[in-house]
């Protein structure tokens, strides 16, 4: 009997929960691992939902308190969106997605630190035994994050091909215009040789940004909420009580900025993406009544 129960005694205290880089895989459909963060981002994607309708079934022309909340939540995330555009008619464009994308980062972030961990399931290996929770942050995990930047990054290409035409929105990474009017200008500005090249080659370069955008978006993300997940589970393993709360208060307002930058991100992306350089060009040089031509420098 004393035998058994120091049997059991050694498998408990060999069952550990390893903080992972990667997600790990909770269930298996076919040949497709089901990650807990990828649970975790489902079971956000259903709380967005279901509160959505939910306000959209509660709307009275006399808002009630929580009703109240979301109209001053949304009309300031709109007054934020419309310093970033400029434009009512833009923000109304870009709003939609970018509200979207934030609370479902900002759910995300805050499930990471719920105190939920103790849900899963043990996992024996061939030397440990390993719990694995059913519930990890979903921009904990790396895979979501870089999904969340490409959506950002090409959404804004795709956004501006129906802003301004695919032909403009091609030419800036591939700018034709401007090697096409090396023959049309040569006469008037012989500098027109160095110039036209080097701001083709800069287009060539703003692919490389794309990329350069897509991890930056990914891995500041995921940096900051890990990071975050790891402060906590760290200073719970010194000191079980009281020391961690300020830490936990302290990450529910990263998870918020963090959400709230990825945000303004996606909507100054977009808004470039909408933006006609060539447009703005003309603007900013227009002939004067005399002839010469002036030059505005903002």
């Amino acid at each position: 009997m004393i035998e058994q129960e120091n049997t059991i005694q050694i498998e408990q205290e060999q069952i550990s929960h390893e903080i992972t880089l990667f997600a790990e895989p909770v269930y298996h459909y076919k040949n497709f691992p089901i990650t807990n963060a990828l649970l975790t981002s489902w079971v956000v994607v259903i709380i967005i939902i279901i509160l959505s309708f939910i306000l959209r079934s509660k709307l009275r022309e006399i808002p009630s308190k929580i009703q109240n909340l979301f109209e001053i939540i949304v009309e300031g995330a709109l007054s934020l969106c419309d310093q970033v555009t400029n434009n009512r008619t833009l923000s109304m464009k870009i709003f939609p997605i970018a509200i979207s994308v934030f609370f479902f980062i900002l759910i995300n972030n805050w499930f990471g630190i719920l105190p939920l961990g103790g849900f899963g399931f043990i996992e024996k290996g061939e030397t440990s035994t390993i719990f694995v929770p059913f519930l990890r942050g979903g921009t904990a995990d790396i895979n979501t994050t870089i999904a969340l930047a490409i959506m950002a990054v090409l959404g804004a290409n795709i956004f501006g091909v129906f802003s301004i035409g695919i032909w403009k929105t091609f030419n800036k990474y591939v700018n034709l215009n401007v090697i096409g009017q090396i023959g049309k200008k040569i006469r008037k500005d012989p500098t027109i040789i160095i110039v036209a090249p080097i701001t083709f080659f800069v287009g060539l370069i703003e692919i490389i940004g794309e990329f350069a955008k897509i991890a930056s978006l990914s891995f500041r993300l995921f940096g900051n909420v890990f990071a975050g997940e790891v402060l906590l589970v760290s200073m719970a393993a010194l000191v079980g009580y009281i020391v961690p709360i300020p830490f936990l208060f302290l990450e529910i307002l990263v998870g918020l900025i963090q959400a709230l930058i990825f945000s303004i991100l996606l909507v100054v992306y977009f808004t470039i993406g909408a933006t006609d350089h060539d447009e703005h060009e003309e603007k900013s040089s227009s002939p004067s009544q005399d002839g010469h031509e002036v030059v505005i420098i903002n």
